[in-house]
């Protein structure tokens, strides 16, 4: 067979079975070659001798018989070979059970129904990813004994298939036996006819024509019957062989990407949950820095927006209004104008005092001295 990645179906690998089996062209030549010398000494039998037609009933009676016992055999080995494997095969074999049990611990450690980061009270009390992790660690322990059994499994698995590719070549060299044995059985049958046809045409002895075609051919042609259903089941039990001996390897290898693919599937995810899960905590928190500072700047602006309006109309406000100015600057004018009025109004009245002043001063200079004479006469 040429290489190929597809799996084989049942009808091609019956051909193959059937072309490893079948006789090559020197074979057929010389299996030819005996069957000529066998009709030959069947046909140049002495109805006569008891011996001679003893021997050659018995010989046609055993003939393909030993083959036949042992193909049946080996087909009863392959029913209690099968049988084994699948009671081995089953739940309660090593890889399956290893494999249902990876695929629980698997199932358990899944990150993704997790909800790594708790809130409320119970976040401040229980801390999922550590939780996570310890029972991962605890899991982790578990997985890898499923593994060692798991490998066990696979070295069984490969020890099977070396009992069966054993069990499978010994079927194979009876299948090639009982296939040349038919193959001269046929080459006979075909002989024997021809040359009772000649018989019958050549007038010759009709009991012995009888007694080729009756206790010769008809066996002859009953011993291929059950040589061809023999080798029918020959070629089913090759096939059985071949396709268990493939599905183990396909076993072993879902064993190994097990062990390793999935393993380290589980590992990656394990590792991701936990970064992610710590992203989560620190974009959490970056989230409401990051709001807190939006905060601060929106009030900073709303503040900048008030106040700069308040300033602007305060720095406006706060200069002396024109109105004000020029109202001022009216007051003071009048009070100057009074002013000046009330200085001019004044004059007149302040020298009419300031002449009063001056006559009572005189007036009262007088009487004083006048006081100051009497005093000096008194004493």
């Amino acid at each position: 067979m040429s290489f190929s990645m597809e799996v084989a179906s049942e009808d091609v690998l019956k051909a193959v079975v059937e072309e490893q089996v079948k006789p090559i062209p020197d074979e057929l030549v010389k299996l030819k070659t005996q069957a000529e010398q066998n009709v030959q000494t069947i046909m140049a039998l002495d109805l006569d001798s008891l011996e001679k037609r003893k021997n050659i009933l018995n010989t046609v009676e055993n003939f393909g018989l030993e083959t036949m016992k042992a193909s049946s055999q080996k087909n009863a080995l392959l029913q209690v070979t099968v049988g084994k494997l699948s009671k081995s095969g089953d739940e309660g074999g090593v890889v399956a059970k290893g494999l249902g049990e990876l695929q629980l611990q698997m199932k358990d450690l899944d990150p993704s129904g997790i909800d790594f980061v708790k809130r409320g009270f119970l976040g401040k009390l229980f801390n999922p990813l550590r939780a996570y992790f310890l029972q991962y660690e605890k899991a982790d322990a578990v997985i890898a004994n499923i593994i060692e059994m798991l490998t066990k499994g696979k070295v069984g698995l490969k020890d099977d298939n070396t009992t069966l590719l054993i069990e499978q070549h010994a079927l194979r060299e009876l299948t090639k036996k009982l296939r040349k044995e038919i193959q001269l059985i046929t080459f006979m049958d075909e002989s024997i006819e021809t040359q009772i046809a000649i018989a019958k045409s050549q007038n010759e002895d009709r009991e012995k024509i009888q007694f080729i075609t009756e206790e010769v051919l008809f066996p002859l042609r009953q011993r291929t019957m059950d040589m061809q259903a023999m080798m029918a089941v020959n070629q089913q039990g090759f096939i059985t062989f071949e396709v268990v001996i493939r599905n183990n390897k396909e076993l072993i290898r879902g064993v190994d990407r097990a062990c390793t693919v999935s393993v380290a599937a589980l590992r990656v995810a394990v590792t991701a949950a936990s970064a992610l899960a710590n992203q989560r905590v620190v974009l959490k928190q970056l989230t409401a820095l990051n709001a807190t500072t939006n905060t601060f700047i929106e009030h900073t602006g709303q503040m900048l927006k008030q106040q700069g309006v308040e300033i602007q109309k305060g720095a406006i406000e706060s200069n002396i209004s024109a109105e004000s100015l020029r109202k001022a600057f009216a007051d003071s004018f009048e009070a100057l104008h009074a002013i000046s009025t009330y200085k001019q109004d004044a004059l007149p009245k302040m020298r009419e005092t300031i002449a009063q002043f001056r006559e009572l001063a005189e007036s009262g200079e007088q009487q004083i001295l006048r006081l100051e004479k009497g005093n000096a006469i008194g004493m």
